[in-house]
């Protein structure tokens, strides 16, 4: 007891604050019963998804049927009441409530029976979705004009004689009034919506795909959602600073896939004076190795466009080494003047020297570059990059979207002893963990090299940086893209010059570093897990990144489970590299399920025909118990209120702070 008071003593500024929320003994100790309920409710569903690359279509539809999850609840409930064709109808009703809507009006004779049964199934899933949670969260989630109806429906059961004709009532009234169909809509997007409690994006929402700037209106509008950032969202975050290498290698990527929708219509960036200029300065060129891929989204373009787009990606590309250059020979701490290639190039020989060694060139025209000074923007060039530098710092919508992924982003995220990131963590060549310069000659290595690079990215969109340090951290993105030391690249140098403009392959070779060489050593993983504080018995590491070549036997499990890797190619540039379209993971209280996708055919077949994603779970590891919120992050804040909440009750029993009644 004296240990009691000694807290409640020390404790008593917090107390009194406390009480200011809990004014009486019956407040607290309906708040502590309260706490305690929820301690024992199952822990909610995490859904995990990575490298979404701009494929808006295939996310959203994963997003609608929770990587099956819905699916599964639907067969659970229903077992062998439905036949299969109605359980996928089903399925589909709730995922495009809307569009089902129609085709069903459309072709169903007694319509208002159909609206009875089906709202009744709709309730059943609903229930069982929303079991996990309170009442006051359920109802948080709940639209405004049919809460009340909707909180009825979940808590009153058609197999409780009495309430039979209570609730049949209800459904009733609500097809004779005529708003079955908004029912329907709103109850669909409530089991959407509590399906999965929490949203986990594991980087890389931008480029390739069409659809990154829907992705990100999609998120803003999502209950419950983090993001660990890629090294593609970190390309567009550099170009939203005004990092003059990021808005090139942005608009260059884009050019590449012939996708310039999320540029052009999800921000508006004018890429017309480019045009201008390429043709221009490129007309003559053949621009072979500037050819777009047109396997990104986009479809086939004409060959007028075709042409167009190789002359503009050649022009932005041959801006972008020059930028790149300056940054690189700003910062010689990089250690990245063996990428300056461009003074390398023997015009006369048609070569370039890499590494000491000569390599022949696949072409040697450069009607921009001054032998002389290779690094050197032309008058063209440099209004150029200023007028699409101040595109991209002026973009409201864009810098919405930034800001986005700040206020919801880090590098990392630790969450219920899962360690969350996209790429890296450096290590040497015995696993240990490398100690990486940042800046001014100071080191840091694992957690804390995270923790120092995120504040260096959040300071260059602050108001309060000091202007070199501003300077510093816009400068930084380029290294983050493509340093040998990056956490979001980790890899020996980018052949992004040599892919283009060299025929030996053998310069393409983008060394991996330490991290991806030893993932699969349980020993390496459970030392980076104690040096990020993360414990538990069923800890794990979660990474996106890199795409798992199924087609050759690669297994997206590693380290004996303690490692998983989630990114299978949801870009449609990866599907014929790696055989599928994407892994996603669910976390459920029951454990963990890995969920391979096949692509995704379209909305319109999902509607139309009832056609899911083709998806096959892999348990990963199943829990010996049902886990609770008790057993999560969450769960043990819970208790210290509880322990508090105990010291508040003491305090107000014995007199050392007074009730409010």
């Amino acid at each position: 007891m004296k240990a009691t008071l000694h807290e409640i003593e020390n404790d008593m500024r917090y107390l009194k604050l406390l009480s200011q929320s809990f004014p009486t003994i019956a407040d607290a100790s309906t708040e502590i019963i309260n706490l305690q309920a929820i301690l024992n409710l199952p822990k909610g569903t995490e859904h995990f998804l990575a490298d979404l690359h701009g494929e808006y279509k295939s996310f959203q539809h994963v997003l609608k049927n929770a990587s099956g999850n819905i699916k599964r609840k639907v067969n659970e409930i229903f077992g062998n009441e439905l036949r299969e064709s109605e359980k996928k109808e089903l399925c589909t009703l709730i995922y495009y409530p809307e569009e089902k809507l129609e085709l069903v009006k459309a072709s169903e004779p007694e319509l208002d029976d159909w609206y009875h049964i089906t709202i009744h199934q709709l309730v059943r899933v609903c229930r069982d979705v929303s079991s996990k949670y309170t009442r006051s969260k359920v109802r948080k989630s709940l639209p405004e004009d049919f809460s009340y109806i909707i909180e009825e429906l979940l808590h009153e059961r058609t197999d409780d004689v009495d309430k039979a004709a209570y609730v049949n009532v209800i459904i009733s009234t609500i097809i004779t009034t005529g708003r079955a169909d908004d029912f329907i809509i709103a109850i669909s997007h409530v089991i959407q919506r509590l399906a999965i409690d929490l949203l986990h994006i594991l980087g890389d929402v931008y480029d390739r795909g069409p659809g990154a700037h829907i992705i990100m209106d999609i998120l803003s509008g999502y209950h419950n959602w983090d993001i660990q950032w890629g090294n593609h969202d970190i390309l567009w975050m550099g170009a939203c600073a005004g990092n003059e290498a990021c808005i090139c290698n942005v608009i260059r990527l884009s050019l590449r896939y012939a996708n310039l929708v999320t540029l052009e219509e999800g921000y508006g960036i004018n890429l017309v004076p480019l045009a201008t200029f390429a043709m221009e300065h490129y007309g003559d060129d053949p621009c072979d190795e500037f050819m777009p891929k047109t396997n990104g989204g986009s479809g086939e373009i004409d060959d007028k466009t075709r042409r167009l787009t190789a002359q503009m990606h050649k022009a932005i590309t041959m801006i972008q080494f020059k930028v790149e250059g300056a940054i690189i020979s700003r910062h010689p701490e990089w250690s990245m003047d063996d990428r300056l290639l461009l003074r390398n190039i023997d015009y006369t020989k048609g070569t370039c020297t890499v590494n000491g060694k000569e390599y022949e060139m696949k072409s040697c025209c450069f009607p921009t570059v001054k032998a002389d000074d290779p690094y050197a923007l032309t008058p063209e060039e440099q209004t150029l990059i200023d007028r699409l530098r101040h595109s991209f710092t002026v973009n409201e919508k864009l810098h919405k979207h930034i800001r986005l992924m700040l206020s919801h982003g880090s590098l990392y995220t630790i969450i219920n002893d899962n360690l969350l990131f996209h790429a890296s963590v450096p290590l040497n060549d015995d696993g240990s963990l490398k100690e990486v310069e940042l800046y001014n000659g100071m080191t840091f290595s694992g957690k804390e090299l995270m923790n120092r690079v995120d504040r260096v990215i959040r300071s260059a969109f602050q108001n309060d940086t000091e202007p070199q340090d501003k300077a510093f951290a816009t400068d930084y993105f380029l290294y983050l893209w493509c340093g040998r030391d990056s956490v979001l690249f980790d890899k020996s140098k980018m052949a992004t010059f040599e892919r283009y403009f060299l025929k030996d392959k053998e310069t393409y070779k983008e060394e991996k570093g330490n991290y991806f060489k030893l993932r699969d050593d349980e020993k390496v993983c459970d030392n980076i897990l104690n040096a990020f504080g993360v414990s538990g018995p069923n800890r794990h590491i979660i990474n996106g990144h890199v795409p798992v070549h199924v087609m050759s036997g690669e297994n997206p499990i590693k380290a004996n489970g303690k490692l998983m890797v989630i990114d299978g190619g949801f870009s449609q540039a990866y599907h014929k590299e790696t055989g599928i379209a994407g892994y996603t993971l669910v976390y459920h209280s029951r454990g963990f399920q890995l969920v391979q996708h096949e692509p995704f055919t379209s909305t319109e077949d999902a509607i139309l025909r009832g056609s899911d994603i083709k998806s096959t779970t892999q348990i990963v590891e199943m829990s010996a118990h049902r886990m609770l919120v008790a057993d999560t992050d969450i769960g043990r804040e819970l208790k210290k209120q509880i322990a508090d909440l105990d010291k508040l009750l003491y305090a107000y029993r014995h007199g050392f702070i007074k009730e409010r009644r």
